[in-house]
């Protein structure tokens, strides 16, 4: 014989008992928790490839005494700071691509893995909606992926200017001009805001697309997810002898219209002043994004809502 239960959408109660309203925002908090302890690799993943970056810096660390006394202090402070900055930048460029990669690996795999394993029935027994569901997997490649990857690359940083300022006083010499010419808290400002506006809001509708096709697919989301946009491109070539999709593609994956030429040019410093953020925030292409991602992303609270377990 079956019971039912008080609890009503939106609250967690026992028979018996008044339904105690559950808030949303915390409620949402506990369903990026559950995607933290679910799948590891969020942060896993960063923080292996922090780790691994520290340890190539240490060589460059432990060289900075030799590049120091000879042709560093011969160049014009502005490639003393080019070279100097070097490195950081090369942890930061770790770290963004290594958020980028597992923030797609994860959307490909967050809907589709829990209709295999069957652990989506679980999960709809409780009172959450699928908005709010897909809406907290959309969360995590962008902001929680890009506030780790940043901590991360902040930490391995700071950690190379620490050990570098200890091994320029072990060599006998001052590290005022490792302080002075590497602008290690304009350069932090710059990757915070480059990982919220570009890698989080401007990448968001392929996020979204992922999502939807790991709602949808039975089997081989990748293949699923990647074939099709391949395969517009390859037909727009074939028919018209032209590449505007993929350009569009790439440019929205670079955060601007002259992405292709601004990755082939300067130094990474250099690449990313070019991106202001009131300039990307008021973008026409950004805001044609976050429509279509909110397309997306309703098709796959539809789907989530119907589709049955694998």
């Amino acid at each position: 014989m079956n019971t039912q239960s008080n609890a009503v959408p939106g609250s967690f109660g026992v028979p018996g008992e008044a339904a105690v309203p559950f808030p949303a925002t915390r409620l949402f908090s506990w369903l990026v928790r559950r995607e933290l302890w679910e799948h590891r690799s969020i942060y896993i993943a960063p923080l292996a490839v922090a780790g691994v970056a520290l340890f190539g810096a240490l060589i460059e660390v432990l060289t900075l005494p030799h590049r120091m006394r000879g042709f560093l202090v011969t160049l014009d402070p502005m490639h003393q700071r080019e070279l100097l900055e070097q490195p950081y930048m090369m942890v930061a460029g770790f770290m963004m691509l290594t958020a980028m990669l597992v923030g797609a690996f994860y959307c490909i795999e967050a809907l589709h893995g829990e209709r295999r394993d069957r652990s989506i029935l679980f999960w709809k027994s409780l009172p959450v909606s699928d908005l709010m569901t897909v809406l907290s997997k959309m969360s995590i490649p962008v902001f929680v992926l890009q506030l780790i990857a940043f901590v991360a690359t902040l930490a391995v940083q700071w950690i190379m200017l620490l050990l570098s300022s200890a091994v320029l006083l072990g060599s006998g010499m001052s590290p005022a001009m490792l302080w002075t010419r590497l602008p290690i808290v304009q350069m932090s400002v710059m990757l915070l805001y480059h990982l919220l506006i570009l890698h989080g809001l401007w990448h968001a509708p392929f996020y979204a697309w992922f999502l939807m096709v790991s709602s949808w697919a039975k089997r081989a989301p990748f293949l699923w997810a990647v074939v099709p946009p391949l395969a517009i491109g390859i037909a727009e070539k074939i028919a018209f002898n032209t590449s505007y999709f993929a350009s569009m593609l790439w440019n929205h994956l670079g955060g601007s219209p002259d992405a292709g030429s601004q990755a082939q040019s300067g130094s990474m410093s250099n690449m990313l002043g070019r991106f202001e953020p009131v300039r990307l925030l008021t973008a026409p292409e950004l805001w044609a994004g976050l429509a279509v991602t909110a397309i997306f992303l309703a098709a796959a609270v539809r789907l989530r809502r119907y589709r049955e377990p694998i």
